[in-house]
Order: C-alpha cells, then structure tokens, then sequence
C-alpha cells in the first residue's frame, strides 16, 4: 500500500470517528448548560420518550429552543443567548444523543447529579 493511500486512509477513519454524536459530549453539554435550570436532570430526561425527544431536537434542536424561548419562566429566557450560539448548534447532535439515550423508554440511567 502506497503512503498516500495509508494517509487517505487514516484521515477517513480520523474524521469519521470525530464526526459522530458522543453520549458523553452530550452528557458535559447537559451538566454545563441545563443543570442549572433543570435541576435533578435523571428526572428531567426521563420526562419524555425516545420519540418524544428525538422530535424536539430534529432540525438542530429548534422545536427545543422555541419551547424556551417562548417559556414565561426567566430562567429560560436566558438561554436566549445559548440557543443562537455557534456552539449549540455544533454541541446540538451531542445533546441529543444523550436524551435519547436516557429517555423514559431507553432503560438508562444517567448520572448528571
């Protein structure tokens, strides 16, 4: 095998491991981001189904982020700031990963307290 394809190759299988939505990246966004609002977060994901959460966060989370932005709650105004971040939308395939995993139907427990 030639160098080249030995280089081609190992930046395919790099970029292809990288790329893929981490239930731990998504567990950090989770403590970082939603603790602070949604204390007790076992019981918060567990609010809601697979399904149910998978519908919330389609389309990089905007269902997810115009139910807070619509919110009377203050706390959740204040994540305005969050939802129009560069950074949510990149961390977004990440927090989803880890609802779904920790959904009411999933069978897991997380451990975010």
């Amino acid at each position: 095998m030639s160098k080249f394809s030995v280089l081609l190759l190992s930046i395919f299988v790099f970029t292809s491991l990288t790329s893929s939505a981490a239930v731990y990246k998504g567990q950090r966004e989770f403590v970082k981001k939603c603790v602070k609002c949604h204390k007790g977060g076992q019981a918060f994901i567990a609010t809601k189904k697979k399904r149910e959460w998978k519908k919330l966060m389609a389309n990089k989370g905007e269902k997810l982020a115009e139910i807070h932005l619509q919110s009377e709650n203050t706390k959740a105004k204040h994540s305005v700031k969050y939802f129009n971040d560069k950074k949510y939308k990149k961390k977004v395939k990440h927090l989803q990963h880890f609802l779904v995993e920790y959904a009411k139907d999933s069978g897991n427990v997380p451990a975010c307290d």
